[in-house]
C-alpha cells in the first residue's frame, strides 16, 4: 500500500515557484503584487528546502554501513 502524502508535492510547490519567478521577472506587477509574490515564493522555497532535505536524511537512513550512515556516489560505487 502506498503511503499517503502529507502536505503539498515537492513538484507541485517547484511549479508553482518557477510560475512566480515568470511573473516577477515580467515586470507588469504592482509593487505590491511584487512584494506578496515575493512572500509567496520564500514561502514555497522553505517548503522544496525541507521535502529535499527530508529525502536527503530518508537516503541516509537506507544507505547505512555498520550502523554508520555512508555517502555512497550515484554511480554505486563505494568511496
Amino acid at each position: 500500500m502506498a503511503k499517503k502524502k502529507t502536505g503539498v508535492d515537492f513538484e507541485q510547490s517547484l511549479g508553482a515557484l518557477q510560475a512566480l519567478v515568470e511573473r516577477l521577472e515580467s515586470g507588469e506587477l504592482t509593487l505590491e503584487d511584487s512584494l506578496v509574490a515575493f512572500e509567496q515564493g520564500v514561502a514555497l522555497t522553505r517548503e522544496c528546502q525541507s521535502a529535499l532535505t527530508h529525502a536527503e536524511q530518508r537516503i541516509q537512513q537506507l544507505i547505512e554501513k555498520q550502523g554508520e550512515p555512508a555517502i555512497v556516489p550515484f554511480d554505486g560505487e563505494p568511496e
